[in-house]
């Protein structure tokens, strides 16, 4: 019978979510999706010491907002609880005393301190400290001690950590289904704390106990993580679980977009973009760090830019819903090189999920923001303004401060465009548009295309010498849309007050 896929995102709840966790979220939510499995959400907060107050609950939110629906986990519940790794605490020391009892591990005794002095006097000599088979047997350890001695430390409460007993001089050959063969010697791996003094286990314990017991089938993570998949394959072995050892993938990095190395939440401050799906206060620092819901991108957009750092589906297609993503997303098409973040094309999805809305759907938007500066404006105009005016921008923020014009009458005029446009003989031919446009009923545009045409070429004046000086009257500058397209949306009463008002104003 196959194995029925069951993937987890499980970050620590350390700060915000950076991008490059919500692309890891994303690929283990498609992967669940593709092939009907199921997406859990785990907590790993047993570094008690980094835990950020209120970074869970963002986790949960930021998740919520991308649309990767959580079937089981944290704020979900289900069969396999608790998924706070801190709810877990008393499972996992039974796990690391099964790996003393059969030889895999031991305790050590070492203190910090003591640990310190060995890795100054190693650097003195221009060496590496590494706590393994080479070492451990001058070391404070189980190993080199009598049951006897053991037993007398244990009974005193001598504090302890549980370390993965490394075997030596062994060549492991795993499989990544991204990089496939990759190859380690476990001479140069340590024999990492499984158990810390504090009762709480590290990430490597709590992890293969959890994704065991959980039945996890595929751990997909980044590329930070590789360098653990020896210790993580030993540890499977190590509990007889090989036969049901998950298949792992390692996730690229995605790179700054200038110069080399792994972005940074420093990086966006720096050049300007958001690196969290939504803004995130530090609790400690007081410093504040801005997302990609409150700059004004769709979720959609994030989600379908986030998708193609590090993963293509073998066509020049760009644009995907969610579920295109999750019938098209293979681990074969992820890359094993690193994805350059392009915070401009991050835009360009926003600007093309923008002109994709409904114009329905970009007049709630651009009506909430009317009303939450008090002012009312008739929907079925706004739905013409998005339509007229969608094409031009990235964001709604930016289609509603550009048009502005429609809502209220200027309350200055282009210094620039009014110098450049409004002559010594531009208010009598203003008069006498005014006079026009007041003998019309119909503002629709191809009647006022038609009428005011007619005007201008009957007076033979060229079209600059009116269009410009009127759009300046309306709009308060020379750039626009269609003046026919202002003018029906406003209506004639607006039209005519504006003028006015031009004429009053304007020398």
């Amino acid at each position: 019978m196959e194995r029925k896929v069951r993937v987890r995102f499980a970050p620590s709840p350390t700060g915000a979510l950076h991008l490059g966790g919500v692309r890891t979220a994303l690929f283990n939510y498609l992967f669940a999706r593709h092939y009907g499995g199921d997406f859990l959400l785990r907590i790993e907060d047993t570094d008690q010491n980094r835990y950020v107050p209120g970074a869970e609950e963002y986790i949960i939110e930021s998740l919520k907002w991308c649309g990767l629906t959580v079937d089981e986990g944290v704020g979900t519940g289900g069969e396999y609880g608790p998924y706070r790794q801190s709810e877990r605490k008393e499972i996992y020391k039974q796990y690391a005393l099964q790996l003393v009892e059969s030889g895999n591990a031991y305790y050590s005794f070492d203190t910090a301190e003591e640990l310190d002095a060995l890795r100054k006097e190693c650097e003195g000599r221009g060496e590496t400290f590494i706590y393994n088979a080479r070492s451990r047997s001058g070391l404070k350890n189980s190993l080199n001690m009598t049951p006897e001695e053991l037993k007398a430390l244990l009974d005193n409460g001598a504090p302890y950590v549980i370390r993965f007993k490394m075997p030596e001089n062994e060549v492991l050959e795993l499989h990544d289904i991204i990089r496939g063969e990759v190859h380690f010697n476990s001479s140069l791996l340590d024999d990492k704390v499984l158990y810390k003094s504090d009762g709480m286990p590290t990430y490597h314990l709590a992890n293969i106990v959890d994704d065991h017991l959980m039945k996890i089938s595929h751990v997909i993570r980044g590329e930070e993580w590789l360098p653990s998949l020896p210790l993580h394959v030993l540890l499977y072995r190590a509990f007889g679980w090989e036969d049901t050892m998950p298949q792992f993938a390692h996730l690229p990095l995605i790179l700054k977009p200038v110069g080399n190395g792994k972005l940074s939440k420093r990086d966006g401050n720096k050049m300007g973009f958001p690196v969290f799906p939504m803004e995130f206060t530090d609790p400690e620092t007081g410093e504040k760090w801005h997302g990609y819901k409150e700059d004004g991108y769709f979720p959609e957009a994030f989600i379908n830019m986030l998708a193609l750092l590090g993963w293509n589906p073998g066509t020049e297609q760009e644009i995907f819903s969610l579920e295109e993503l999750s019938r098209l997303f293979s681990l074969e098409h992820v890359n094993k090189s690193g994805a350059r973040f392009n915070p401009d094309k991050a835009k360009w999805f926003n600007h093309k999920y923008l002109i994709a809305k409904p114009d329905a759907e970009l007049a709630t938007l651009v009506l909430e923001k009317l009303n939450a500066q008090g002012m009312t404006f008739e929907r079925a105009k706004v739905e013409r303004i998005c339509s007229l005016m969608k094409e031009r921008y990235n964001f709604v923020e930016e289609l509603f401060q550009d048009c502005m014009f429609f809502f209220s009458a200027p309350q200055e005029y282009n210094e620039k465009d009014s110098k450049k446009y409004w002559k010594e003989d531009t208010p009598a031919l203003m008069k006498e548009l005014l006079e026009l446009l007041k003998s019309i009923d119909d503002y629709s545009f191809a009647n006022t295309e038609k009428v005011i045409s007619e005007w201008i070429n009957g007076k033979q004046l060229g079209f600059g010498k009116v269009m410009n000086p009127f759009r300046v009257a309306i709009i308060g500058s020379a750039k626009g849309p269609h003046m026919f397209d202002v003018i029906e949306i406003i209506g004639k009463e607006e039209t005519l007050r504006r003028m006015e008002k031009a004429l009053s104003t304007l020398k």
